[in-house]
This record gives C-alpha cells, structure tokens and sequence, in this order.
C-alpha cells in the first residue's frame, strides 16, 4: 500500500506505556486466547469478555515506553489508513445528507480503560460503541503475520478498516430495529460482522480508485479475512466447526462481504439484515 508522505488523522490518542491508568496524550486456543481475539478483534463488545483485568491505580506506574523506530512507522501507517476512512466516510455520508462524526483511535500497550471496560492487549483491536473509539495495541501486527499467518500492510488496514465499519454502523444505527433479544443471537452477530466486511471493501474501494493500492495488497485482505473466519479459527483451535456457535460468519462469508463492499463501493448493497442467504 503506498502509504508513505500521505496525511495522518489528527484523531489518535498515544497511551502506549501508561497501562490501565494515566493520563491520554492527544496526539497528530490457541485456545481461549483466540476466541478472545477474534471475538473484539471481528467487532463484538468487549465488555462482555473484560472488565475482569485489574487496573494501574498509580501506585506502580508503567515503565517508560520504547518505541523503536518500527513501531513508530507502523502508528505512522495506522494514522494514515484512518485518515483515509475520514476522507471516505465523510465524503459518503454527505452523499446521504448527513455529517460523519470521526472516531478517536486509542494506541495502547499491555491494556487500557475503554467505555467498554478494561482490557489486556490480548484482546486486540477493538471497537467501543459507548466511547467511539477504536483501540489498537501495534503489537497485534505480529500477531497477525505470526499467529494468524496473514502478514502484509494492507491486511493490517483491512482490520482497521473493519473496526472504523462498526463506528459506522453506530452512527447509522444499524439493526436499531431488531429487538434486544434478537441482538444478542448469534445470527445478528454474524450479520453484523459481514456488514463491517463490506463496509471495509467499501474503503478499499476507494483506495484503489485514488492509486493507493499496489500488487498483492487485496490478496492481503482476503488472506485476512479468511484467517479469522470462525470455521478457519475453530478448526485450527479444536480440530472440528461448531456452525451453531459462529459468531463472526465462516471465512467465505467474511472474504465474500469483503469482496462485495470492495466491487460496490458505496453503503448501499451492504444491508445483511435485508440478506436471505448470507
């Protein structure tokens, strides 16, 4: 992805190294530990996983952090990929007539207070409702080129693409006419995390249309997007699929909301609420 030179969002706030506490610096299994991760990683609210994790109350305060010069490029490239779903969610939702509120991304280390509640970096990349953040601990890079076998640039964009999706989904209310009950199956789950496939594809879309993208980066994506599709992960985990328990939606699934958002480019098209056959 050519990234380099391009704008960064104004939206980030820099925690990394203050822990649970401090104070927020403004700035420009496998096993359980993978249900954990693809659970907030996919969209889904932490706080129904965390809040267990004991705080820093300030009596020992975080080491001071070490950013190496590789850490810094990548909160250089997060920066910019958010910035670049401003330019594209602003533009499209004046197409519709309204305003489009950017969210704040919180980049943290070892674990963080969200509205959603505390977390460890084990959780991943996650997606606060109550506060309109996203969280990232950078170390989840590794993860993803280690753990889950997807490396590359643009996969990592993918997952923020996909987490800015959810923002976009709270500022339009989506599913605000399902009941509650219904919210909380696993079907709507499901739904929901397709939706923010497709409005992800919808981002890339457009930066594809601005020349950003370059060979090899949409195979990228979808080599991400099939690495954390519940039958991949509950296969990996457990040597066999629950379809009953799938939350997130199957790697085809995942890969083909992608696809779908990717080729319509707009936020029409992605209703999976309205969708027969997923």
């Amino acid at each position: 992805m050519k990234w380099k030179g391009r704008r960064q969002s104004a939206n980030v706030e820099d925690r990394r190294g203050m822990g649970m506490g401090g104070k927020t610096v403004i700035g420009g299994g496998i096993g359980s530990v993978i249900v954990i991760l693809l659970f907030a990683l996919l969209g889904g609210n932490p706080g129904d996983l965390i809040g267990n994790t004991p705080a820093n109350n300030g009596a020992n305060p975080p080491p001071p952090m070490n950013v190496t010069q590789q850490e810094e490029e990548l909160a250089d490239f997060v920066s910019v990929v958010l910035a670049d779903t401003e330019d594209v969610w602003s533009a499209e939702f004046e197409k519709k007539g309204l305003d489009y509120e950017e969210p704040k991304l919180v980049l943290f280390s070892g674990g963080v207070q969200s509205a959603c509640g505390e977390a460890s970096s084990a959780v991943g990349p996650f997606y606060c409702p109550g506060d309109h953040k996203l969280y990232i601990d950078l170390g989840f890079y590794e993860d993803l080129k280690q753990r889950f076998q997807a490396p590359g640039d643009f996969a990592m964009a993918y997952v923020i693409a996909h987490e800015v999706g959810h923002h976009v989904q709270t500022l339009l209310n989506t599913g605000g006419q399902v009941s509650p009950q219904e919210r909380r199956s696993n079907e709507f789950s499901v739904r929901f995390e397709l939706q923010a496939d497709y409005l992800a594809g919808v981002w890339a879309n457009h930066a594809q249309g601005k020349g950003y993208l370059e060979k090899g980066d949409l195979d990228e994506a979808m080599n991400a997007a099939h690495a954390v599709g519940d039958d991949t992960i509950q296969r990996k985990a457990q040597g066999y699929v629950v379809p009953d328990s799938f939350t997130h939606g199957t790697s085809k699934q995942r890969k083909r909301w992608f696809t779908k958002g990717f080729e319509t480019g707009t936020i029409e098209g992605g209703n999976t609420f309205d969708v027969e056959n997923l």
